[in-house]
């Protein structure tokens, strides 16, 4: 009498649990990985604040008084012509780039002089629904709380 021969191969249970691991194992990073660049733009967002907090302590280092509502985070980087116009700006500025960059989801930010809480000044991120208030990633991110 012969032996019974086997076959090779997966049986479909074996199958079966390869691919529910798989699966699992998908969700699990997939779910992590969702919210990287978000966090990310986050992150990037509070970066920036703290460059034009920065930014603007040299600025009044320098003259003695902060750019008004009216002038803006632009006095960052050109001189304003309107007063109280600067006697001591900086060449080149006091950001790296030319122009005020815009938040990461490409909303401008706010430039408050006095600040909302009391503050000589505030910067204000309004998160990514670009709107003030929110939850979450649309939350608003500012100066004042950094």
């Amino acid at each position: 009498m012969r032996a019974p021969v086997r076959r090779a191969g997966f049986t479909l249970v074996e199958i079966l649990i390869a691919v529910s691991i798989v699966v699992i194992l998908g969700a699990v990073v997939g779910i992590n990985v969702f919210g990287a660049p978000q966090q990310a733009r986050v992150g990037a967002a509070k970066a920036q604040l703290d460059t034009f907090k920065t930014a603007l302590g040299l600025y009044a280092a320098d003259n003695g008084f902060l750019p008004t509502a009216e002038q803006g985070l632009g006095a960052l980087v050109a001189p304003a012509t309107r007063p109280p116009v600067p006697a001591a700006f900086r060449p080149g500025g006091y950001l790296e780039k030319t122009s005020v960059p815009l938040d990461p989801w490409g909303h401008e930010y706010a430039y408050l002089a006095p600040g909302s809480h009391g503050e000589p000044f505030e910067v204000i991120c309004y998160g990514a629904d670009g709107e003030e208030g929110g939850a979450d990633y649309a939350a608003d991110l500012s100066t004042s709380n950094l």
